[in-house]
């Protein structure tokens, strides 16, 4: 049995190689857990990813499509944004839910912490449920040129599970969601 408590690796030294308001990159000489000499880079962000499903009375929840320069593509999305560590989780998805669809929730549920890829990075995030929805103005940042759409929670399940929204905030909360529908707890 191992003892899940126990890290096999050793770190020798490391080396900041990029650094800037968002995220820190280290190189890091280690010993690995056969023993042998390499190298481990560690991507820190300076944020938490936060993922907001907003759901109306009628099972409707809003979609965020948006060009993402990492991607080089077009992607759809739950509402999602970055807050700040030492900053509370969900006051930031209360204000990226009105930042980027105008929604006002009146009920919050945290569904669900997780890390987004925790083989180069520490990156944490939290999936948020919003319900009693109130419309209200919209006002996305100056990096996002936002396309929002309502549609039924069963066509963006469905954009999942044929892989036409990928991002991992969206998927992780639209497949908790059908899950707690499916356990008739929502």
């Amino acid at each position: 049995m191992i003892d899940e408590s126990h890290n096999p690796w050793q770190t020798l030294s490391g080396k900041e190689i990029y650094d800037n308001p968002w995220i820190n990159v280290t190189e890091y000489e280690v010993i690995n857990p056969s023993g042998g000499n390499g190298i481990y880079g560690k991507v820190h962000f300076k944020n938490f990813g936060i993922g907001i499903l907003p759901l109306d009375e009628e099972m409707h929840t809003w979609l965020v499509g948006q060009y993402r320069y990492t991607l080089n593509a077009y992607s759809w999305e739950i509402p999602e944004g970055g807050c700040p560590l030492g900053t509370d989780p969900l006051e930031t998805a209360k204000r990226e839910l009105q930042e980027e669809t105008g929604l006002i929730a009146s009920e919050w549920q945290q569904l669900m912490p997780f890390h987004l890829s925790n083989s180069v990075c520490d990156e944490s995030g939290y999936i948020f449920l919003a319900r009693g929805l109130e419309q209200g103005e919209s006002e996305p940042e100056e990096t996002e040129q936002l396309q929002v759409k309502r549609v039924p929670f069963e066509e963006a399940y469905q954009l999942v599970i044929s892989e036409k929204i990928t991002d991992s905030l969206s998927v992780a909360a639209i497949l908790r969601v059908k899950i707690l529908i499916l356990e008739n707890k929502l």
